[in-house]
């Protein structure tokens, strides 16, 4: 594989979306992934629209770059391959709550030992050190559980769940920016270390950063909340042909726009003068901006905002993704063909390296074909950080 990973081992035992969607960003970046499933295959595999069994899009998308080996955790064998497994990978990525972890083998202690240099990171609902290790959850539950829902609330009255799986998603990405933390520090010591990322406690701290507020302060100086988000009128405006979004952010940025659009007044209104004024006046502001985006249509807005440096885009369509000129210039979906399930399209990893760039993305699996190819030889399989005295075959030396 290309990319600035390449040479890491990543063995992958997750299933649905969070854990997964972080494998893949590290299959992406070059790592040679090996997702463990089931005989029955992850979940995600029947989720959605697919071609055939087992082939789900959100499988196209989340099982590239990755090699798929069935074990089964009933089978003593198949434990045993798992154990060899992880003794010859640099990064144990799993999703399994701790009860089940301790059963294979994939507790901190028996990684450890096995495997001194390995990064465990694991991930689920609550830390698992904690009494609500063992609770189930999925993103709906921990978008309830983090205040998530509870800030659709403030901004509009009702609770709801975001229309994609944020917290699934924000989750996988912590989990990658953990394991390379814990590489980098491999490299200094030499040891590895285990990463436990909880899911309420990491969407919890993402939601806080600008609503924590007030209480941030001590004694609190206001409430939770920041009214710039919150305001319900907040959201993309209806042009005189189509919807945009047309967003003046600094003093001068707003002072220059309403004086090109005829409104000096408001320029020297001390409720919109200011950041902070704006932010406490956010639904008037957002109400006298929807009336004034009303007026001209969306090309006549981006020249106008062009000439004054203010940001302004066009509401995407997603289904217009493939005729957007930014999106096809950036490749952001690219023509493929997988060996089994035909024409189909990859999306593009967006991120662009100088000297390592992403070129490659290998089709994702169907379910098992690869388990003679990572069957524990030694030479193939063993992390330069693995025990020394432990063999491809598990057995000690």
């Amino acid at each position: 594989m290309s990319g600035p990973l390449s040479g890491l081992r990543v063995l992958d035992i997750t299933s649905v979306i969070m854990g997964p969607y972080a494998t893949a960003q590290l299959g992406d970046l070059g790592a040679d992934v090996i997702k463990v499933e089931p005989p029955d295959g992850d979940i995600a595999r029947r989720l959605g629209p697919s071609r055939s069994t087992g082939m789900s899009a959100i499988t196209l998308h989340l099982g590239r770059n990755k090699r798929s080996a069935v074990l089964d955790r009933e089978r003593t064998e198949d434990r045993e391959r798992l154990a060899d497994l992880i003794a010859g990978c640099d990064v144990i990525i799993t999703n399994l709550r701790p009860g089940s972890r301790r059963r294979l083998g994939l507790d901190w202690e028996e990684v450890h030992r096995a495997n001194p240099g390995a990064i465990l990171c694991t991930a689920q609902a609550f830390a698992s050190d904690s009494t609500k290790g063992e609770d189930p959850a999925y993103d709906d539950v921990i978008q309830a559980a983090s205040g998530m829902s509870d800030l659709y609330r403030r901004a509009s009255g009702t609770l709801q769940f975001s229309p994609s799986v944020l917290a699934d998603k924000i989750c996988g990405l912590v989990m990658v920016n953990s394991v390379l933390a814990a590489l980098h520090s491999r490299t200094v010591t030499g040891e590895g270390q285990w990463v436990d990322v909880p899911m309420a406690d990491t969407m919890l701290a993402f939601n806080l950063v600008e609503h924590l507020a007030g209480k941030s302060f001590d004694p609190p100086i206001g409430g939770i909340g920041w009214s710039r988000t919150l305001a319900a009128q907040r959201g993309p405006h209806r042009a005189a042909d189509d919807w945009i979004c047309v967003m003046p952010y600094t003093d001068k940025n707003w002072a220059d726009f309403f004086r090109a659009v005829g409104r000096p007044q408001l320029a020297d209104d001390p409720r919109f003068a200011s950041s902070a004024a704006r932010h406490e006046h956010n639904t008037l502001l957002q109400t006298e901006l929807a009336e004034l985006i009303a007026q001209r249509t969306v090309a006549q807005w981006l020249e106008v905002c062009r000439r004054l440096g203010i940001a302004a885009e066009p509401v995407l369509d997603l289904d217009q993704i493939e005729q957007h000129p930014y999106y096809v210039e950036r490749q952001a979906l690219i023509d493929a063909r997988h060996p089994t399930e035909g024409d189909y399209k990859i999306i593009r990893f967006p991120v662009d390296f100088s000297a390592t760039p992403v070129t490659e993305y290998r089709p994702a699996p169907r379910i098992g074909p690869h388990l003679a190819e990572v069957d524990w030889r030694e030479d193939e399989l063993m992390s330069p950080y693995s025990h020394p005295t432990r063999t491809a075959a598990g057995r000690d030396s």
